[in-house]
């Protein structure tokens, strides 16, 4: 019975790419006040009467296009991440996988791991950078389960890990690699997911780490001149951290610019925001506006250099 654990916690995903599993999805997702902080009285009405009906077909569709033989994306590479990593630290820790929307969920899975035994557990949210909008969410959802079952074990959380040299050369080495193989492009993006502003100003460390993020992997590559930081997925009217993916990449088009290559170094593996908006719409996006190639660098997802780094991270917290 293992005395020590590793909960690994992703976003999730809908449990089909049917509309009315997305519509589940997205209710639970954007229903979470650290996700979406307006007043709840205007915003849950809106969203279960407007939004959810006008976003979930649409959002179905997206799914479709990139679902696999075995699930969505983003689980089919967290659970291989999550058997990777078990592999790795060996029988003397439970290593479980959540997802705080969706299932596996988190409640179900520290009632198994406190079955197992587990009396020392580290939580690690596979966010390299963080926010209050998804590490802190993670730990809301992990302290409200951990109540209702009743059970105290010593936790160690993990808040980031993007300043860790291991994630940096990773992404570094990732990067690397596929321009040896597919050859240099004239741009390399850095495109992590957005956040309202109002956040960042009100004291969100997030813009922060992913400019830390981007600055590091550009000094290992000695890419700093043709690096640019963006961000993607942005949603409503108010302002997000810019300068926005979509935006950035039909200006290099018109300026001439024929060939890029963009990787989202904040999600730990790959999943709709990459594979569908990334490697499909921002493409024939880039096309469309005058230029030839964009190329999307995949996430780290269960590759060996990602395994060894969380397990690392396991290794310190838990000594």
């Amino acid at each position: 019975m293992p005395a020590k654990g590793v909960l690994l916690i992703n976003l999730g995903t809908p449990e089909s790419s049917d509309s009315r599993d997305v519509g589940r999805f997205l209710t639970e997702f954007l229903s979470d006040p650290r996700v979406v902080d307006m007043p709840r009285w205007f915003w849950l009405p809106l969203l279960k009467l407007v939004i959810i009906p006008l976003r979930k077909g649409r959002t179905a569709a997206a799914y479709r296009k990139i679902w696999m033989k075995d699930g969505s994306p983003l689980l089919v590479y967290s659970a291989a991440l999550t058997n990777g990593l078990e592999q790795q630290l060996g029988d003397k820790v439970k290593v479980s996988l959540a997802m705080r929307y969706g299932s596996p969920d988190i409640k179900n899975q520290l009632d198994l791991m406190r079955g197992e035994g587990v009396e020392k557990l580290v939580i690690l949210p596979l966010y390299p950078q963080y926010s209050v909008t998804t590490t802190e969410s993670v730990f809301d959802a992990v302290t409200v389960a951990l109540k209702q079952l009743d059970w105290s074990p010593e936790i160690h959380k993990v808040k980031q890990y993007f300043d860790r040299p291991g994630w940096v050369h990773s992404v570094a080495t990732s990067v690397r690699n596929f321009r040896m193989q597919h050859g240099k492009a004239e741009r390399l993006l850095f495109s992590m997911h957005g956040i309202p502003k109002h956040l960042v100003d009100a004291g969100d460390p997030y813009e922060l780490q992913c400019q830390q993020s981007v600055k590091a992997v550009a000094e290992v590559l000695k890419m700093q001149e043709e690096s640019v930081l963006t961000y993607q997925s942005r949603v409503g009217r108010e302002p997000w951290l810019a300068p926005y993916t979509d935006v950035v990449i039909k200006e290099l088009a018109k300026s001439g610019v024929k060939h890029i290559q963009l990787i989202s170094p904040g999600f730990s593996v790959d999943c709709l925001e990459t594979l569908e908006e990334i490697a499909i719409r921002y493409r024939d996006m880039f096309i469309e506006a005058g230029g030839e190639k964009l190329e999307y660098i995949p996430a780290l997802n269960d590759s060996d250099a990602h395994i060894s780094l969380l397990a690392s991270i396991v290794d310190q917290q838990l000594s």
